[in-house]
């Protein structure tokens, strides 16, 4: 089955940087739509970024400020998060899916996350 195991999490101050990653295996990782979700404590899941069919996809909230990019050779989807705002707070999480890619697809196989925590 597929494995996805995230990384990179922390803690930083507002306006700084980090930089996840997600390493895949198990199974071909260029058979998958990739993406990054998030939540927070208390809170609903969302779409952070998405990855696939040739096509990339960004919530509205982090757009501009984050960028996702993938590394097939070596099966690892990155999140790569700028100017960071307390509101970014939330345990990350990497997810898969089949077929047709953005951030509303069946996401079936899910990492087990990486906090990012950012203070004021």
């Amino acid at each position: 089955d597929l494995m996805l195991v995230e990384s990179g999490g922390g803690s930083v101050q507002t306006g700084g940087s980090l930089k996840l990653s997600c390493v895949a295996s198990g199974y071909s990782y260029s058979l998958f739509c990739m993406a990054w979700f998030r939540q927070g404590p208390g809170g609903e899941r969302e779409g952070v970024a998405s990855i696939g069919d040739g096509r990339i996809t960004y919530a509205s909230s982090v757009k501009g400020r984050f960028t996702i990019s993938e590394d097939r050779d070596k099966s690892t989807l990155y999140l790569e998060m700028n100017t960071l705002k307390p509101e970014d707070t939330s345990m990350y999480y990497c997810a898969a899916a089949r077929g047709y890619c953005d951030l509303g697809a069946d996401f079936q196989w899910w990492g087990q996350g990486t906090q990012v925590t950012v203070s004021s």
